[in-house]
């Protein structure tokens, strides 16, 4: 298999492994054996050498001191941290024989995988764990904590995750940002607004918060969370009443629209406006700006989603670019996500045929902590990879509650002794993606890439892949597939018949060439994945699945008697809590702070810079309070997910709601309410 690993000096074509849409291609400099900086590629097609703070920093967490060296063992409290060394084999016969014993006892399904994907490589996150929980027996988790509930939606109307190429919208005349934070998670789409607004184009941005995004926008247009479908709506409403909308597209590409039509008349800009607080005059302006302009662009953002309506929210937001036709137009269109056109052989990769029990249960991750105090019968060992769920997973203090269970067997396998690893009896020390064989695909742009190890394997750490194979062999597991070769997992991935972008695309031409882009025709005129066909914006497969079939606002669930509307955003050097224990991404980013309107704060006797208690029925924080105008009255915003450090609450996560959206199973961390006073 190719390496890189014993050529001490040069430098090496690589990709960033981060859960981002932009999926950058890389060069490594190495200087006797280590890595000593990180700079985009600049041969790259779509990312073109440009890359953010988090990953030109990226050496200061590869080569952290406080990175795991080798298995260790817990000797003191749940959540204490206190650990002793031991070997992997000390380790591996922990795990297996306890999880023997559990299978005897309680049955396989009493042993949960939790995992997601702080590693894109797609070994990493759903290859050989994949096929060796299967194999177990173990309950299945339901990874639906981050595009769930929009990936659905998206299905109904567009057939999946199929949009324009990005590299396309360079020919926008308007972009529009729609609950997206690009400056921070999709630097290139930011990259390629600039090329068009040279060319004239009008950029707006829709968000609760005038972030980084909203700053960049020519037209920053403040919302309610959780009402952006009613905009949306508003928008059809005008756009059918002026008639700025494409007949002839609408008769021959889509399903439903004469009902629509129908249908939008309830949402005139005056009710739009009391839903949403966005003006009526705003209102009408943005649906003529749409209307009149061609190609216009809809970069349709993930935070949307997070709410008890996130499915139907990007459900009636992806309708849009139908009613004026722009699906046609070189620059026009939308994207939510394009990873349909990129989609692996999932059966081969993943192997489901290993689970002998069809019927076995299936776990959201949405509700760990649920899962972990409730659950009957219950969840006696938790293998946690890829993922931090003790500040990442909703209404943490439920799910640290559950992590402390003394009768819970937890084994974590990461790079650090992260807050989750703490309550671990069992903690493995995991490779960085630069010491891995995996393979990439961007949900983004249509660029397959490899990875090929770079360097040697920090202290024992070692990979998933590795891991569970050690695992199967010490379960007297024979399954040939448990014992694969990467180069073998991703040829099997890459060897997906149903999908013809892929075709031609195998392991020796990528590592020979490090990307290829897929071969993705426009999306129409042509067959969409709907069962019509073509755009459903009357969904008879929705009407089925019992819901409404035509795009419609569902106000947010009653989370109780609380003043404020809280969303805990992504802040611009952190990935969740990738580099939150980092000291330089730290340093960087300074301090967590609470985002209010000046109106709330002066009601409150709050001054810009207080500490103030942040808190509802599940928790509390206390934060710095930043007053200003950023965001409307009546909603608080805040950004990042903080590190555990002594004395202080940053955990916003203990104060989100781990309710389910609409669809999909997804999460609804932006549909909660708290109190905030001052200290």
């Amino acid at each position: 298999m190719y390496s890189f690993v014993h050529e001490p000096t040069g430098i090496f074509p690589s990709v960033c492994p981060l859960d981002c849409p932009d999926q950058c291609g890389l060069l490594v400099h190495k200087r006797n054996g280590k890595i000593v900086k990180i700079q985009g590629d600049p041969d790259h097609p779509v990312t073109k050498g440009n890359i953010c703070n988090k990953v030109r920093n990226m050496t200061e967490r590869i080569y952290d001191p406080k990175r795991l060296k080798y298995p260790m063992k817990r000797t003191g409290a749940k959540g204490e941290g206190k650990f002793v060394r031991i070997s992997w084999d000390e380790a591996i016969e922990i795990i297996t024989d306890k999880w023997k014993e559990l299978i005897e006892t309680e049955g396989p399904e009493s042993i949960l995988p939790y995992s997601f994907y702080g590693n894109m490589g797609r070994l990493s996150a759903e290859g050989m764990d994949r096929r060796f929980f299967h194999r177990l027996g173990a309950s299945l988790l339901d990874r639906t904590i981050c595009s769930s509930a929009g990936a659905e939606g998206l299905k109904y109307t567009m057939g999946g995750g199929f949009g324009i190429d990005p590299e396309d919208t360079v020919h926008a005349k308007l972009i529009i940002f729609w609950g997206i934070n690009a400056v921070s998670t999709n630097m290139h789409q930011i990259i390629l607004a600039q090329k068009a607004r040279k060319n004239g184009a009008k950029i707006i941005c829709i968000d609760v918060h005038k972030n980084q995004t909203g700053q960049f926008a020519d037209w920053f247009i403040p919302i309610l969370p959780g009402t952006d479908a009613a905009l949306a709506l508003g928008m059809m409403h005008i756009l059918f009443a002026e008639n700025m909308v494409d007949n002839d597209f609408l008769a021959k590409y889509t399903v439903g629209h004469e009902e629509l039509r129908e249908h939008v008349v309830q949402y005139d800009p005056v009710t739009v406006s009391g839903i949403t607080g966005v003006p009526v005059e705003d209102i009408y302006k943005l649906a003529r700006l749409y209307g009149q302009t061609t190609p216009s662009f809809i970069r349709i953002g993930n935070g949307l989603q997070h709410h008890d309506n996130g499915g139907m929210c990007i459900r009636t937001i992806a309708c849009l670019p139908a009613l004026t036709g722009q699906w046609l137009v070189k620059g026009g269109g939308a994207i939510k996500s394009n990873s349909g056109y990129l989609a692996l052989n999932k059966m081969s990769l993943q192997r489901p045929d290993l689970l002998q029990n069809k019927h076995t249960r299936v776990i959201n991750m949405n509700l760990l902590g649920q899962a972990l105090l409730e659950l009957d019968p219950p969840i006696k060992s938790l293998f946690v990879y890829g993922t931090n769920p003790a500040v990442v997973a909703p209404d943490s203090n439920k799910v640290r509650k559950g992590l402390a269970r003394e009768d819970l067997f937890v084994i974590v396998h990461d790079l650090f002794l992260t807050e989750t690893a703490k309550y671990a009896d069992i903690v493995l020390p995991a490779t960085s993606s630069f010491e891995n064989t995996d393979l990439y695909t961007s949900y983004w742009h249509h660029y397959v890439q490899i990875q090929l190890p770079v360097i040697e394997r920090y202290g024992e750490s070692k990979s998933n892949v590795e891991v569970f194979q050690l695992l199967a062999e010490k379960m007297g597991f024979e399954d040939p597939c448990l014992y694969e070769t990467e180069k073998e997992m991703i040829s099997q991935a890459l060897d997906n018949p149903n999908n013809p972008c892929l075709k031609g695309i195998d392991y020796e031409t990528l590592a020979e060439k490090q990307y290829i882009k897929a071969h993705v025709k426009p999306l129409l005129p042509g067959k969409l994945l709907t069962p019509s066909g073509k755009i459903e914006l009357y969904s008879k497969k929705m009407e089925q699945d019992g819901y409404p079939p035509l795009p419609t606002f569902t106000p947010l669930v009653n989370d109780g008697d609380f003043p404020f509307l809280f969303v805990p955003g992504p802040n611009h050097h952190f990935l969740n809590t990738t580099f939150s224990n980092n000291e330089k991404h730290v340093s960087l980013e300074k301090e967590p702070c609470l985002h209010m309107n000046i109106q709330d704060a002066l009601s409150k006797g709050i001054q810009d810079g207080d500490q103030v208690r942040v808190w509802n029925h599940r928790g509390e924080c206390i934060l710095k309070v930043s007053v200003g105008e950023n965001v409307l009255p009546g909603v608080v915003v805040t950004q990042g997910l903080w590190a555990d450090s002594p004395g202080a609450k940053h955990l916003v996560n203990s104060l989100t709601p781990d309710r389910i959206a609409d669809m999909g199973g997804g999460a609804t961390f932006f549909s909660g309410r708290v109190d905030v006073e001052k200290l």
